[in-house]
């Protein structure tokens, strides 16, 4: 059995329109530790003894369209990117560091309108989607993204929230 999933949560709000970092570390600390003991549980995900850190940057959509076409190649604003900070694959014990996880207010919020979904709500989904490419999962094939938006499902279950992805094929 693994050790208790334990994080180190480093949040950092660089645009305007985010709530407070005071506002935003309870919640973000809610949904990831969720997620994380969801991911120890259920699916056996080794975690080290010690915390594990990851840094969550909550900005704007000009920032993120350049960090996505420097990484990516995509020049175009984005909801979420991940950075995992080492090479795993799904069910490998994480590194001392996860990596960073970049969201973007405005397309959040343009999404979550087009969704009929609440920002919240949107913004939970986002957090842990962003969350499970840190630990190696993806969605760049159908078998990927079948495991992926299951997994996601389940652990937004544990929160309350409904299957985002109900009536739509695999990504």
């Amino acid at each position: 059995m693994s050790a208790p999933a334990r994080l180190d949560i480093q949040a950092s709000v660089e645009s305007d329109g985010w709530p407070e970092e005071d506002v935003l570390s309870p919640m973000v600390s809610r949904i990831l530790e969720r997620a994380a003991e969801y991911l120890a549980v259920e699916e056996g995900q080794p975690f080290q003894p010690h915390p594990v850190e990851l840094s969550l940057v909550f900005t704007d959509d000009a920032a993120i369209r350049t960090i996505n076409a420097e990484w990516r190649g995509i020049d175009k604003p984005t909801n979420v990117l991940s950075f995992p900070a080492y090479p795993v694959e799904p069910g490998d014990e994480p590194g001392p560091m996860l990596g960073d996880i970049v969201i973007a207010r405005e397309t959040v919020l343009r999404e979550a309108a087009d969704l009929c979904k609440s920002m919240d709500d949107h913004l939970t989904h986002l957090l842990v989607h962003g969350f499970l490419h840190l630990f190696g999962y993806d969605h760049l094939d159908e078998d990927e993204a079948e495991e992926m938006e299951s997994l996601e499902t389940r652990i937004l279950a544990t929160l309350g929230l409904s299957d985002p992805y109900a009536g739509q094929d695999p990504a």
